[in-house]
């Protein structure tokens, strides 16, 4: 059977962690690549990230990212909970998992990654805005199941 890029899009939320463990219980299989997709909004410390503000960071495997130096470079949250939760899924399905970070809109970036990187299938969390939030806000899950070139899978906060 050949090998799956299946993504997971990560903004650190209660929401998009549930995305994760519904991914590690319900998708992946032994063999997987797991890409999970980070975008920080432009501002933050710009001009060290000018290098792939387009394209996105370099894919880096989660070996790199347990070294917190490599963290603070690509400005990663410190978050143990999705840490372990990737090493546990490595080992256990054995995985290839790897991370990939983008700057700027998370709507079009997130739809960018999943042709950029093959992806077979996105799994994402939703916030649970009512319709008027929706709305007024925008939903970063709207945009992508409506553009998204692979089945996405929404995993409901509540």
């Amino acid at each position: 059977m050949a090998e799956r890029r299946i993504g997971v899009a990560m903004d650190f939320s209660p929401s998009s962690k549930k995305a994760l463990r519904w991914a590690a219980e319900n998708l992946v299989r032994k063999g997987d690549t797991l890409v999970l997709l980070h975008v920080r909004h432009h501002g933050r410390v710009e001009s060290k990230n000018v290098l792939w503000s387009h394209t996105g960071s370099p894919l880096i495997p989660l070996e790199e990212l347990m070294e917190a130096q490599v963290r603070q470079r690509y400005d990663m949250p410190e978050d143990a909970e999705v840490y372990d939760t990737l090493n546990a899924l490595a080992r256990e399905k054995e995985l290839c998992v790897v991370v990939k970070m983008y700057w700027g809109d998370p709507r079009e970036k997130v739809c960018d990654a999943v042709g950029e990187l093959n992806l077979e299938s996105l799994v994402m969390g939703s916030r649970g805005l009512g319709q008027i939030q929706r709305i007024l806000l925008g939903s970063v899950t709207n945009y992508v199941l409506s553009n998204a070139s692979c089945p996405v899978t929404v995993v409901k906060s509540k």
